[in-house]
């Protein structure tokens, strides 16, 4: 089969997909009608707890500013036991994705949650995980499903294992005052390996009360998969060799997407005015995935950099940055708030980076345009809605729409980022730098809080006397 007979067909079954899932919109609103094509399919299949048959209802939808997922319910008639869980219909992610939420208000707790049956929910403020079990809840019914887990056996722990049901009582307490709305703020995680999981996120968050981090997922854990190209296959290693810059290297490497070797290519590039930083990039032959990051070299300084920039013409906007995987982005004007790790590194130009916020979100928040946002109220796809239009007028340099201009601000507490100086040696008027202490839950994140590079020889001869 040649190439264009493969593309005619991968796209043909794309299209048959496609056409399988149905907004909610859309099945609300013929539901009652004659369409059976909009309601559940049903599958027999063996009861779990009696070993009779019993029915499985299939639901395909398609969540808003999300993804394709399948709804499972099932119902034994002998038993009368049922379960409900989802599963993600689409592929496993080229990226894991970890999210992270500061609950502040009830509003907060209407969240919309969708958890796959890999994601990993964790209550940070408590230290306590879900089950593994897919879901699509908000929130505030995550949070309901953990405590009636708990609290519905306390009973029994009482009589059976006092000093389990002593251990277990403040947890329960402290999720019935979350519930209650009475124990804010507090905070949660949800990590998938897979990708498939996600916290909707509101335009009005700023700093870190939403957050989210996108990672390429080790070979153990395409092993647990099961998409490892070759379990025993041992890390390729590193040549130990000099870089020379400008030299472009390849390394042999393991594909984050599919788990086949491809190739790493890796530059090293000095970047005038600022230092050294190492470009990489790769892609995979096989599954067509392609990434780039910048890494940046040197020792770790000893304050952070807030570089701020004001952009008033299509010249700014062409303007070359890098910003690093530590680096947070922030725009009053744009409405912008870019946790550090969302967008890993990137060498590109002001432009480019917006670009890629909107395209990323977009891709992300699925079907924006068109007919997504059936299932949001009216007031939030208007945020959103703007949020995309304020981005659209930065990108295409309508900068009448800001009063003239708009600031970007790049924080980064390892000063590894740049904004092109138009002006250098001379100093940019429209670039302002600042050093800034790094806070303690920065050098926390960064692992710097308990490192120690001074004084081993002391600790080794204390050790030994």
């Amino acid at each position: 089969m040649s190439a264009d007979e493969k593309t005619t067909a991968q796209s043909q079954f794309d299209n048959a997909v496609e056409s399988q899932f149905k907004n909610i919109g859309e099945i609300v609103e013929k539901g009652e009608g004659d369409d059976e094509d909009l309601g559940p399919m049903q599958v027999e299949s063996m009861c779990m707890n009696c070993h009779e048959n019993g029915t499985t209802r299939l639901l395909l939808i398609r969540v808003p500013y999300f993804r394709d997922i399948i709804l499972e319910s099932f119902e034994c008639p002998h038993c009368h036991f049922t379960n409900n869980s989802i599963k993600a219909a689409g592929q496993i992610q080229t990226q894991g994705a970890k999210y992270t939420l500061t609950v502040e208000s009830q509003d907060d707790m209407q969240r919309q949650l969708i958890k796959s049956d890999q994601g990993v929910l964790t209550i940070d403020s408590l230290g306590i995980e879900a089950p593994r079990e897919g879901t699509l809840t908000n929130v505030e019914g995550a949070i309901q499903r953990i405590h009636e887990g708990l609290s519905n056996d306390q009973p029994a722990r009482k009589e059976q294992a006092p000093e389990l049901h002593d251990a277990l009582q403040p947890l329960i307490d402290s999720l019935k005052s979350y519930l209650d709305g009475t124990g804010f703020p507090f905070t949660i995680s949800l990590d998938d390996p897979t990708g498939n999981s996600w916290i909707a996120p509101n335009t009005q968050d700023r700093g870190n009360k939403y957050r989210t981090k996108l990672y390429y997922r080790t070979h153990e854990q395409n092993e647990e998969l099961g998409i490892a190209a070759d379990p025993d296959a041992a890390q390729a290693e590193d040549p130990d060799s000099e870089i020379v810059d400008g030299k472009e290297y390849c390394l042999p490497a393991e594909c984050p997407g599919c788990s086949k070797p491809c190739e790493l290519l890796i530059k090293k590039v000095n970047i005038p005015y600022f230092k050294e930083v190492y470009l990489w990039s790769n892609v995979c032959e096989h599954c067509g995935l392609r990434s780039s990051d910048v890494k940046t070299g040197g020792e770790v300084p000893e304050l952070g950099k807030r570089i701020t920039l004001t952009v008033k013409n299509e010249v700014d906007l062409s303007r070359d940055i890098l910003k690093s995987d530590t680096c947070a982005v922030h725009s009053d004007e744009l409405e912008i708030s870019i946790q550090a790790g969302t967008l890993g590194g990137r060498f590109t130009t002001l432009e480019g980076l917006l670009t890629e916020v909107r395209d990323s979100l977009k891709g992300h928040l699925f079907d924006i345009g068109g007919g997504g946002g059936d299932s949001l109220e009216s007031t939030e796809k208007a945020k959103w809605d703007r949020f995309f239009e304020r981005l659209e007028w930065a990108i295409n340099g309508d900068f009448e729409k800001f009063g003239g201009q708009f600031v970007v601000t790049l924080a980064d507490p390892l000063a590894n980022s740049y904004v092109q100086d138009l002006c250098a040696p001379a100093a940019d008027p429209q670039i302002t730098i600042e050093e800034y202490q790094r806070t303690d839950e920065e050098e926390d994140d960064l692992g710097l809080k308990d490192m120690k590079t001074e004084g081993y020889e002391e600790d080794a001869q204390e050790q030994k006397s």
